[in-house]
């Protein structure tokens, strides 16, 4: 990835749906974020979820032929967008579209984001339109499709604009709409207003 701090990853795309606070924190406030136990999960859960990967077919997406390829890094600069997908899978129709895993119950709208985002990153990478992908549940072994939509998109959008926006004038977001979120947070301590 490039060291660009208005670069932003998917990641941070992804936190700043759920709340702004985060992003803030990690890119104003950086070298402050503790690791818990749940990112060491996830990140354990997705290594191993990749080797079952390799052994499965592709006939949960509806498609009988094609290959995939596995932390796939992308950029596109003209977006200032990076990150490290999951899967990427190449149907033999041509249809490319992203799979993201998730240590996760269900699919929630920052997922649904984050899934969009990949896929913009898919077509600034291939020149191909990518209109979908999939959030791939490993507790449970689902996957759920997400259509990348005009509004899904322009949402998206919007909000790279305004991750930009706060972290150049670092300028604090306001507390997420959801104070359910707040009690689990890291950085739970940094915000006086909760």
């Amino acid at each position: 990835m490039l060291d660009d701090p208005l670069l932003f990853t998917v990641t941070d795309l992804k936190q700043f749906s759920y709340c702004g606070r985060v992003v803030y924190y990690e890119r104003c406030l950086p070298h402050l974020r503790p690791r818990t136990f749940k990112m060491d999960a996830g990140r354990d859960e997705h290594e191993d979820e990749q080797k079952r990967a390799t052994r499965r077919t592709l006939a949960k997406y509806a498609i009988s032929a094609g290959r995939r390829e596995f932390d796939v890094a992308l950029t596109a600069p003209e977006l200032k967008l990076t990150g490290l997908l999951d899967e990427v899978v190449y149907a033999a129709d041509g249809e490319i579209f992203p799979v993201d895993y998730k240590l996760a119950k269900s699919v929630s709208h920052n997922h649904r984001l984050q899934l969009a985002a990949y896929g913009l990153l898919l077509e600034a990478y291939t020149g191909q339109p990518v209109r979908r992908g999939f959030v791939y549940l490993i507790e449970r072994r689902q996957i759920e499709e997400v259509l990348f939509t005009p509004a899904l998109r322009q949402e998206l959008m919007t909000l790279l604009r305004q991750m930009e926006r706060s972290i150049t004038a670092e300028l604090l977001p306001p507390v997420t709409a959801n104070l359910n979120r707040c009690p689990g947070c890291e950085f739970r301590r940094f915000c006086n207003d909760v």
